[in-house]
């Protein structure tokens, strides 16, 4: 028997907040027919959960211990002014995510010289507070953070988002499959295969990095005006179904 192949592709439907495409192909063969249909489901939501990356680093040319201290001192600020803007109940956390403490050097041909002692205190902070981020940007560093490393939006629903849009995908390449089997004067007869995935795209905002000779400026703002403006975005969420199903 001569195998034939068709090819089918089909537009980007859209429905609600979800849009959804699909391709299909089937195939005919010696062996058993099948139909074998491509469809996604992707959806854009507002972030619920924000998670920011800040930065204690302190210096002294003679002393570690003094660097230390001073990261110490300045890390507790941080800290307190952080501590005092989350709320735990709903999932809220703050946690070190890396710390460091080194000398550092330079070179003047073969010779190394001693350069300063470097203190380095890394913080996350994880909430669902999203209208509190930017009054936590500019009190961290009004506190004596150094640098705002990142800032990542996500939702907290992620799973049940991603299973909704896995049922609409999954949905569609049945119903796809079903049109093409019958236009070609057959019927489905049982799953083949079937694979699904699922990701999103999370927001994020640049990279900040603010140099030491502009802290003491931010911080008389961030006392005195209002809270640097962040702006949330939205998190896209996509879903994928590659499926193939027999016919007869």
């Amino acid at each position: 028997m001569k195998k034939t192949l068709i090819a089918i592709t089909v537009l980007s439907l859209f429905a609600g907040c979800a849009s959804l495409s699909s391709q299909a192909v089937v195939q005919t063969s010696p062996e058993r027919g099948y139909i074998s249909v491509n469809t996604s489901a992707n959806t854009e939501i507002a972030p619920d959960v924000a998670e920011i990356s800040f930065a204690v680093q302190t210096s002294d040319t003679k002393s570690m211990q003094k660097a230390t201290q001073m990261n110490k001192e300045a890390s507790d600020k941080v800290y307190g002014a952080l501590k005092s803007m989350i709320s735990p109940v709903n999932g809220d956390y703050i946690k070190t995510a890396d710390y460091s403490a080194s000398p550092i050097y330079t070179y003047s041909g073969s010779k190394r010289n001693l350069d300063k002692y470097e203190v380095s205190n890394r913080v996350i902070v994880h909430t669902k507070s999203i209208d509190k981020v930017g009054d936590m940007i500019d009190k961290a560093i009004a506190a004596g953070a150094t640098n705002v490393d990142n800032l990542t939006f996500s939702v907290s629903n992620y799973e049940s988002q991603c299973n909704d849009l896995i049922g609409i995908a999954a949905k569609k390449a049945q119903t796809r499959a079903g049109v093409i089997a019958k236009t070609l004067s057959t019927s489905v007869d049982g799953v083949r295969s079937f694979d699904v995935s699922c990701s999103a795209n999370n927001y994020g905002v640049p990279r900040m990095y603010m140099a030491k000779n502009m802290l003491s400026a931010v911080a008389e703002d961030a006392a005195g005006s209002s809270p640097t403006t962040i702006s949330k975005g939205v998190v896209k969420i996509n879903a994928n179904v590659n499926a193939s199903f027999f016919v007869k």
